[in-house]
């Protein structure tokens, strides 16, 4: 069994409780179903970060389970969900061997659907827009972050999983989807049809702007935290460190999160020292990733964020705000906090399992919280043309706020 560790919204290694191998009935008891659901039983038995799991007794849970007349592999899959349903975490799921290699692909830096990061609202339990991807079909469309899919070509997403949800929002490009939408504030829902598209995954945008009095600026949007976002990122701090910029913005706005160890390894493009996250396990056993003593520019740095800003995203956020390396302008993000692990099953399906919690640098537990900017500025939708130009209030604050910090040394 191979493991490969991540961090996901729809999208993070660590100590784990020892497995009880002798509450397991022998392998040749079992039928090649039961097998692997017991699989899927052993799995979420050693790594799950709530050593109560959520307060159920979970060995009866797998009893019960193994006793189900399982006839084929639609049928484990089943029986493994509704064995997963127990512990009331939507982020702990079971991954089909298509759904797997999408997810695998997505994280990779490559994408065929309507650009769409999705999340369960764990209070209203509905399908919730965490972020459209930038330029992606979903993106031009105006769809906002927060916004419900309450169903997906007429079926409601209220009988569908998050990936089953994922999967008939993927497609092949050109092929059409229909997403029925509620959005705060208006009364009635709205269909809005899209065409699927590639979506491209090059994470950052950058660009050498003018900031408060002529001041060279950095401006780096950054979309998602994909594998090749730390490469991109550096690049993109080099070539305008070498135009002359003297502050930056960078911009987290509807950044969905991602890979956990990307997140880590942008931060330490920022931060010469000082702690990055702290990670919890089920045994309350704090582990941390540091900088490495490596950042690329120690100019003055805003941080721009919103209610779309999730998860790994909230790790770089939290880790520049706490060590008093950036400001953080804009609304209050998500609040996800928690890790999850992917894990293979035997048959090319596979679990993603809550593993752990992180806390920022200064011990703060952000999940359904989020983290408040240090100075708050709301923003209406605005076009992606309008981004980071005089129509973008959050962007002319960061400029503001960076005016009075250069007053500030000056004087």
């Amino acid at each position: 069994m191979h493991r490969r560790v991540f961090q996901i919204v729809i999208l993070l290694v660590l100590p784990f409780a020892l497995v009880f191998s002798s509450w397991a009935q022998p392998a040749a008891a079992l039928s090649p179903e039961q097998q692997l659901l017991s699989e899927a039983w052993r799995i979420v038995n050693r790594s799950y970060v709530d050593d109560s799991f959520n307060h159920t007794n979970w060995w009866a849970i797998r009893e019960q389970a193994v006793k189900q007349s399982l006839n084929d592999r639609e049928q484990t899959y089943a029986a493994i969900q509704g064995m997963l349903a127990n512990l009331d975490d939507p982020f702990t799921r079971l991954l089909k061997p298509e759904q797997y290699r999408s997810l695998q692909v997505n994280t990779s830096g490559e994408l065929t659907g309507v650009g769409l990061q999705i999340a369960i609202d764990s209070q209203t339990n509905t399908l919730t827009v965490v972020a459209p991807l930038a330029g992606s079909p979903a993106d031009k469309a105006g769809i906002q972050p927060l916004d419900r899919i309450v169903k997906i070509d007429g079926t409601p997403t209220s009988e569908l999983t998050l990936d089953e949800a994922a999967t008939r929002m993927r497609g092949r490009a050109g092929t059409t989807v229909t997403l029925t939408l509620e959005r705060q504030g208006k009364d009635a829902p709205e269909e809005i049809e899209l065409v699927r598209d590639r979506i491209e995954l090059n994470p950052v945008y950058a660009q050498l702007q003018s900031g408060p009095d002529d001041l060279p600026l950095g401006y780096i949007r950054l979309s998602q935290f994909s594998a090749n976002a730390t490469t991109e990122v550096a690049r993109a701090i080099d070539r305008l460190e070498k135009q002359g910029a003297a502050a930056y913005v960078l911009d987290l706005r509807n950044n969905p999160g991602g890979l956990l160890q990307a997140g880590i390894e942008v931060a330490r493009l920022w931060l010469d020292s000082g702690t990055i996250v702290y990670t919890v396990n089920r045994q309350g056993i704090l582990g941390s990733f540091e900088a490495a003593g490596q950042a690329l520019t120690d100019d003055p740095l805003i941080v721009l964020v919103n209610k779309g800003t999730a998860s790994a995203s909230e790790i770089l956020a939290g880790a520049l705000q706490d060590n008093g390396r950036a400001h953080l302008v804009g609304e209050k993000t998500f609040g996800k906090g928690l890790i999850q692990s992917l894990f293979d099953l035997s048959d090319g399906s596979g679990l993603a399992v809550t593993v752990a919690k992180y806390e920022t640098p200064n011990h703060m537990d952000i999940n359904k919280l989020g983290i408040a900017p240090d100075r708050v500025v709301p923003l209406e939708s605005i076009g992606r043309d309008r981004i980071a130009t005089e129509a973008d209030p959050q962007y002319q604050a960061a400029l503001q706020l960076l005016k009075e910090k250069t007053v500030m040394a000056k004087s």
